[in-house]
């Protein structure tokens, strides 16, 4: 087939008189035969044989200039153009080069108007791609140098999955004899048995309830208490049993206590040791405080929401720690699976027992979100390390070479002159792709990358990945049976989503401990019976991570997770609010706006806007406006506004190109245009120096607090500005109190919203 398919391509890109010629003779004219070019040249130029012998088998990475000669040139006329895609990801690294004061002369002629045409364009056909079906965007993902059995249907190129090493990383046909004689001493030691039932694994997974129990954590309220913890701080525990035992911090804890599987306990301070200090006691030389309390509720199965997450700071701690947890869960999960079938091997033929329920209804156990390829990237070195500890013993890892060049990022590839804030610089370091999946197996001592979904012990992938997989009611293709017997479920940096898309996490979380439509395969008489009762989400241990506290984040934990053992999340408030780092010196005004509800505060804010901020605003005087809008659905309503008022302004979002950018940015910097509107989501991802701000307007209070410090700071990049002429407002409402709380700190907003009155506030640097 692809002879074929090559051969047809070469004959439509023949012209006339060649079809002509190959039609008559049977071949394509000389004139037109490379083969028969290099030989004329070398016949030509003798003197240039070994030299085009070189250059045809060296790499294009060579860096020595020479003389550009007539035999070059035409030697490169034999050379194949390259494709437009090539040529546009060519000018676009280019663009992205060029440092963001330049702003490009073309299209100065042109009104914010023409601009806004463009952009609603460019809105449409992006609203259109992140509302593709999954079997277009499957194609995405399709690596080049792909597997030949990869068909193409519809113009779509299937995700590449291993094939090969399935019956090696198979549950069915393994057995616990193949692994290390560690396991083998274990099963006559009576301590081994007597440790396993305390076990958090075997205690978490072996629990049984009643279906009257069942219905009763369901309904009934939860109750909570409060603990206060050395390093975490405030905790809230919550849970839907009446009797449930409260965590206790432990000061020191030894790894022999943790029930670590057997590999783990020796790897685990090698691979930890770059995050350790002198600070720790010797009898605690494995954990950092931090990853001490995170672990011990981990370990307990507890639900845990942890909001201070920090990628310049704990960040890596934090990955290093739930991958800890996670692996250590896999692989005593396959380790009692193999010890089961060795077992049942052993057994009589006839014997029936139900003391060999050991699984789920689907394989994948571990569900790791994550937003981006280098997250992916980090985890499984964490796991691989985790694995072979000191390195003395490396383990078996197929389709590692694949997965580096498909996850993996080239540093050349950032440009080298473009300067950004170190949270930006540690959030989007490595490959920044948010379209992903991967399945891994973990098998004694070997791991498979790409393992298909079903074969899997763990799913690592972004929130977008999983719902083009998911699909949407009413598609064909769509697949979410691989999700009903999650053990853990693991969200990583969850405040990313919220600039990303936030519904495809919901989407996510409506699919999640499903019964599946399929059987896969599966031996229902090692089913667990939480399974077949469908009581699989009451099991799972949901692990959030964030940067910050918002109401959507709180509300996937507050009514996505029902783990019986119950929830704990961190509930520390702000003393200081970021706005102690503006170093100007700028007065602030805080108003107020009453709402009936939440779901008529965006209503309200809008008419508030309109009727009381705008018009003070529309004056000469208060020109160089810039009006920062977190919400993207705020900034289309507002952009319809203006534009139907006539006003003078011009606007930036997610969406506008880079020529539109520098055009706005110039207008508004020499005050051709009244008004800037700018969204959040630009700022996250861009983080461009906005000069020229003389009057700032936050609509809505940011979500990243450290956002309302950055705005407000650029304004010491205005030119010959007037200290006393800057202003700043801020809309607020009771339904901000977390936003509120973050920006000026917990005491300041308590009196806040309880004045209900426009609050006024004098920044001078300091404070």
């Amino acid at each position: 087939m692809g002879k074929r398919r090559a051969g047809r391509e070469l004959v439509r890109s023949l012209s006339k008189k060649q079809k002509k010629h190959l039609k008559e003779f049977g071949e394509e004219h000389p004139f037109y035969d490379k083969v028969f070019l290099l030989l004329l040249l070398q016949l030509c130029f003798p003197f240039q044989s070994e030299d085009s012998d070189k250059s045809s088998a060296e790499s294009d990475s060579e860096t020595e200039v020479e003389q550009v000669s007539v035999y070059h040139k035409l030697l490169a006329t034999l050379r194949t153009s390259p494709e437009p895609e090539s040529e546009e990801d060519a000018s676009d690294s280019e663009e992205s080069g060029e440092s963001e004061t330049e702003m490009g002369s073309e299209g100065s002629q042109e009104n914010g108007e023409a601009d806004g045409s463009e952009e609603e364009k460019n809105d449409e056909q992006e609203q259109k791609e992140a509302t593709d079906p999954p079997e277009q965007m499957l194609g995405l993902e399709q690596a080049d140098g792909a597997d030949a059995s990869g068909e193409r249907s519809h113009g779509v190129i299937e995700e590449f999955t291993d094939v090969k090493h399935e019956s090696e990383f198979s549950l069915e046909t393994n057995f616990m004899e193949e692994e290390s004689g560690e396991h083998k001493a274990d099963k006559g030691d009576s301590d081994s048995s007597q440790a396993a039932a305390k076990d958090p694994f075997k205690q978490h997974m072996d629990k049984e309830f009643k279906e009257k129990e069942v219905e009763m954590m369901s309904t009934l309220p939860k109750t909570s208490n409060q603990s206060k913890w050395p390093r975490l701080g405030q905790l809230s525990f919550s849970s839907s049993l009446e009797k449930h035992k409260i965590l206790k911090a432990d000061r020191e804890i030894a790894v022999k206590q943790l029930y670590l599987h057997k590999p783990l306990e020796c790897t685990w301070p090698k691979v930890n040791k770059q995050f350790l200090s002198s600070v720790n006691k010797q009898s605690d030389p494995s954990f950092t405080p931090l990853q001490r309390e995170l672990f011990c509720i981990m370990n307990a199965y507890w639900d845990l929401f942890y909001p201070e997450r920090n990628a310049l700071t704990n960040g890596e701690e934090i990955r290093l720690a739930y991958c800890l947890h996670a692996l250590n869960h896999v692989l005593k999960a396959n380790a009692q699976v193999l010890s089961n079938n060795a077992k049942r091997r052993d057994q009589k033929p006839g014997a029936e027992s139900d003391d060999y329920r050991d699984q789920g209804l689907t394989r994948p156990k571990v569900l790791m979100i994550v937003p981006f390829r280098e997250c992916a990237l980090r985890i499984v070195h964490i796991f691989i390390s985790l694995l072979e500890g000191d390195g003395k013993k490396k383990i078996d890892v197929s389709n590692k070479k694949r997965f580096k060049g498909e996850f993996g990022s080239d540093p050349e590839e950032k440009p080298p002159n473009l300067k950004r804030p170190e949270d930006y610089e540690a959030v989007f370091a490595g490959n920044i792709d948010d379209h992903f999946r991967i399945g891994v197996a973990i098998l004694q001592k070997s791991m498979r990358l790409y393992a298909p979904f079903y074969s899997s012990d763990i799913i690592i992938a972004s929130p977008l990945g999983m719902r083009t997989i998911i699909g949407a009611e009413g598609e064909k293709k769509r697949d979410f049976d691989f999700l009903s017997s999650i053990e853990i479920l693991i969200i990583d940096q969850a405040d990313i989503y919220l600039m990303q898309n936030w519904e495809h996490v919901l989407h996510l979380m409506k699919h999640m401990n499903l019964l599946p439509l399929d059987s896969h395969g599966v031996d229902f008489s090692r089913v667990r019976m939480l399974n077949l009762n469908n009581w699989s989400r009451y099991y799972r241990q949901t692990l959030l991570f964030s940067a910050l506290q918002d109401p959507q984040i709180n509300s996937i934990f507050n009514k996505h997770c029902f783990n019986y053992v119950g929830q704990v999340a961190v509930r520390n408030v702000p003393l200081r609010g970021s706005i102690s780092q503006i170093v100007v010196q700028l007065p602030h005004v805080f108003r107020r706006l009453e709402a009936e509800n939440i779901t008529s505060v965006m209503d309200t804010r809008f008419q508030f806007f309109v009727d009381k901020v705008l018009p003070e605003f529309r004056d000469a005087v208060m020109s160089h406006t810039l009006l920062f809008v977190p919400s993207y659905f705020d900034y289309v309503r507002l952009r319809n506004y203006f534009k139907k008022e006539e006003l003078n302004f011009t606007h930036i979002c997610e969406y506008s190109k880079k020529a539109a950018v520098c055009r706005a940015r110039r207008f508004f910097l020499k005050g051709e245009k009244h008004f800037l509107l700018l969204t959040e989501r630009f700022h996250f991802y861009k983080r461009y120096l906005i000069k020229g701000i003389r009057n700032l307007i936050f609509y809505e209070l940011p979500t990243y607090s450290h956002f309302y410090s950055e705005i407000c700071n650029m304004m010491k990049a205005t030119e010959n500005g007037v200290d006393a002429t800057w202003t700043c407002t801020v809309l607020y409402s009771k339904y901000d109190a977390q936003k509120l709380a973050a920006v000026v700190g917990v005491e300041r907003a308590a009196q806040m919203l309880q004045s209900k009155k426009d609050v006024h506030l004098f920044v001078t640097g300091e404070n």
